[in-house]
């Protein structure tokens, strides 16, 4: 069986309080569902999926959906240092969930760096604007005081799912094209990918000899 064809693979973390939807974020991107009724995250999960940078650019997302309760985090912890993009996820319906954010970015910059990474605030369930207990202002403020980029979410209704993925992603992708992140040995952040079936590398390097030779 072939590989898909991709040219990096970047891994991604999820992070933040249980029940945040983190779960049903991963699961709306990767299969395009929403399930009412979604299981917690006991330690972590993964999911996977290939998305276009830039043209003729693919990569392939390594996504870490990790749970949110206190008795897991010792297991979530060593998950960070290997992670290259960073979803800090809230409930813009759940003030706390908000409140703890700041913890959550202290604890993944400690186990991370001196990888350098990216990190996005993610306000998931918008579709529950009537229940809001944070306002876009100020988680926008927030994640602007951090450096940080902020987008609003829903996995019930598909709104900014993709969106958000794909702005992590390219901006992923544009250290890397910057030199401020490089593929290293030890560390799974960004690893190179497949772009080509085993015998299309031999046939191709049989047509560079044959070019050297004339």
């Amino acid at each position: 069986m072939v590989e898909p064809i991709f040219d990096y693979q970047f891994r991604l973390i999820l992070i933040g309080d249980s029940t945040v939807g983190k779960s049903s974020l991963l699961k709306y991107f990767t299969d395009g569902k929403f399930d009412e009724v979604c299981d917690p995250t006991v330690g972590v999960d993964f999911f996977a999926r290939l998305l276009e940078v830039k043209n003729g650019v693919r990569v392939k997302l390594q996504l870490w959906d990790t749970a949110g309760q206190e008795r897991f985090r010792s297991i979530t912890r060593s998950y960070y240092r290997n992670s290259v993009g960073i979803m800090l996820v809230f409930d813009i319906s759940k003030r706390q969930s908000f409140d703890n954010i700041t913890s959550w970015l202290g604890e993944a910059k400690f186990h991370i760096e001196p990888h350098q990474a990216v990190y996005m605030i993610i306000g998931h369930k918008a579709d529950t604007d009537s229940e809001r207990q944070v306002s876009y202002r100020e988680a926008q403020q927030f994640a602007q005081m951090n450096g940080l980029k902020y987008i609003e979410t829903s996995a019930k209704t598909g709104q900014n799912v993709e969106e958000a993925f794909q702005l992590l992603a390219r901006d992923v992708y544009k250290l890397l094209e910057e030199g401020r992140v490089k593929m290293e040995d030890g560390w799974d952040g960004i690893k190179p990918g497949f772009s080509r079936r085993p015998e299309e590398h031999v046939h191709l390097e049989e047509e560079e000899t044959a070019r050297k030779c004339c």
